[in-house]
């Protein structure tokens, strides 16, 4: 009798299994199709974008990356603060939260789509430069680590010019908001542009308006390289500058040096 019962568990066990593995193929060979669908659905450039980062099915894992980093802030005189940041980034939720250790106390912004929210500390600290504030920092962060997928969200919102345009010896594709329907005779001026890298394709630069709407900045990302085997692609380094209106760089604001690349389950 009870040798039947041993076989009986056995045998339902090993049928639990059997289904299990099915329905977790199904699933894999389902987010296989819906990645296949959303990449031959996307503009070549935004696809070119994605795949130079890692490829979709890399970014659809990434759920939350995390990174530390020594930040150096520079102001106009030629004095800099050097401090300790650890970045702790949501693709998909595009969320960041950047918190550091000061000589003030503890310090823990975060950024998402309802905006800025300061956990611990002061929005405006110190060591920030003058014409960057807290939100375009952290945003930017964000923005140009994220590239591929905040193309994704806004590519119908968006058009690539098809010059390039050649800056600081690169040569890059302007990617910024389509002009809406207007009959003024104002120029429209987008106030954000992706720039994408023509030999990789990678989007490794950014341009924006800063905190105080005259200040125009331009984020750059280098050394990109993967998180992990297999993995998405992200910059191991970041700056931001202070340009003119040709996209010139006159005075270096940031630099993030990323010692430490993770991407976390």
């Amino acid at each position: 009798m009870s040798n039947w019962i041993s076989k009986t568990v056995w045998l339902l066990l090993v049928m639990a299994l059997a289904v299990a593995g099915c329905e977790q193929e199904q699933r894999q060979e389902k987010e296989r199709e819906q990645t296949a669908d959303v990449t031959t659905s996307q503009p070549p450039y935004i696809s070119q974008a994605i795949e130079a980062s890692g490829g979709l099915e890399a970014w659809t894992k990434t759920k939350k990356l995390e990174f530390d980093c020594i930040v150096s802030f520079y102001e106009l005189d030629g004095s800099f603060y050097l401090t300790k940041q650890h970045h702790e980034i949501y693709p998909k939720s595009n969320l960041i939260r950047v918190s550091a250790q000061e000589p003030q106390g503890k310090l823990v912004w975060e950024y998402s789509p309802n905006g800025m929210r300061v956990i611990e500390g002061k929005k405006q600290a110190d060591f920030l430069p003058i014409g960057l504030g807290a939100e375009d920092f952290i945003k930017a962060i964000l923005d140009i680590t994220t590239a591929p997928v905040r193309l994704l969200e806004s590519k119908a919102k968006l058009t690539k010019d098809t010059t390039s345009v050649k800056i600081e010896g690169n040569w890059y594709y302007p990617i910024l908001q389509a002009p809406p329907d207007q009959t003024g005779s104002e120029p429209f001026r987008p106030k954000f542009v992706f720039y994408q890298n023509r030999g990789n394709s990678i989007v490794d630069m950014l341009w924006f308006l800063g905190v105080d709407g005259g200040t125009t900045l331009a984020v750059r990302g280098y050394n990109y390289q993967e998180v992990q085997k297999g993995g998405v692609v992200v910059p191991a380094k970041i700056e931001f500058f202070i340009t003119d209106i040709s996209l010139v760089m006159q005075h270096r604001l940031v630099k993030i040096d990323y010692h430490q690349l993770r991407r976390a389950k």
